[in-house]
């Protein structure tokens, strides 16, 4: 009987730009990229965390360089990308999130948010495939999307609205590159606990209203998406494009 193979979920020989790298969901990202074998390039707005996780991955032997990016200019963006690549992975963990009721959403916060989550993101993911397509290579897009693109939140119609966009522009990008094997999905995590989620966890009501929803008995942890971020990467992936990983403990299960 002649076996079948499982697809590696090794990395070696990939390049990797991993975008929000300076903290949380991103820095894990880069980590697991980097100990998958890719050489990671590190890109956010600050350098010296930058510099200090590059530091910490080099002297674990891992492949991994800083680029400073804000991936809210376009124009430096598509410019960085053009330089420095082309990749093999993006993933995207840069953004942002203000969260008030909706009837006081201001034009100022609606604007910051929409800026990178939507049009930072969707130039940056075409800046990568750019690069693919001229090279004639495959590659894996990976926007780090949020479960809050599948629901509603309290507080969060702005951020829901971005992150619901961000499904949409991935699910059509994936339908126009795919005969290019350019494969591209979205990770949607739950309630991570960071620091750029600490005031809600810090808050007893919507940390109540957080573990109520969600179905496992615990909150969620950057080394939840970890392993997400690699398979999505790899060729153990290979036939998922247009997707959402949803990594939220059971919260939209109903």
């Amino acid at each position: 009987m002649e076996l079948p193979t499982t697809p590696s979920f090794r990395l070696d020989g990939k390049r990797a730009l991993v975008a929000g790298a300076s903290s949380g969901i991103g820095l894990a990202c880069a980590v697991a990229l980097a100990e998958a074998g890719a050489e990671v390039t590190l890109a956010a707005r600050s350098t010296d965390k930058l510099a200090e996780l590059e530091a910490a991955l080099v002297a674990k032997g891992l492949a991994a360089r800083s680029l400073a990016l804000d991936v809210a200019d376009v124009a430096a963006t598509e410019a960085a990308v053009a330089a420095e690549g082309p990749f093999d992975v993006l993933v995207n963990s840069a953004g942002l999130a203000i969260h008030s009721p909706a009837v006081d959403t201001t034009e100022p916060d609606f604007d910051a948010v929409s800026d990178l989550n939507i049009k930072g993101a969707y130039f940056l993911t075409r800046a990568v495939a750019r690069g693919m397509i001229a090279a004639g290579t495959p590659g894996s897009l990976i926007n780090i999307s949020s479960q809050m693109a599948h629901v509603g939140g309290i507080d969060r119609a702005v951020y829901a609205a971005t992150k619901h966009a961000v499904e949409g522009f991935t699910k059509a990008m994936a339908i126009e590159w795919g005969p290019r094997n350019i494969r591209v999905n979205t990770i949607c995590p739950t309630f991570i606990l960071t620091p750029l989620t600490r005031p809600t966890f810090d808050d007893p009501v919507r940390r109540a209203w957080v573990e109520d929803k969600i179905k496992l008995p615990r909150v969620g942890q950057v080394e939840d998406i970890m392993g997400a971020a690699v398979f999505l990467a790899s060729e153990a992936s290979a036939l998922i494009t247009g997707s959402a990983l949803m990594v939220d403990g059971g919260w939209t299960a109903d």
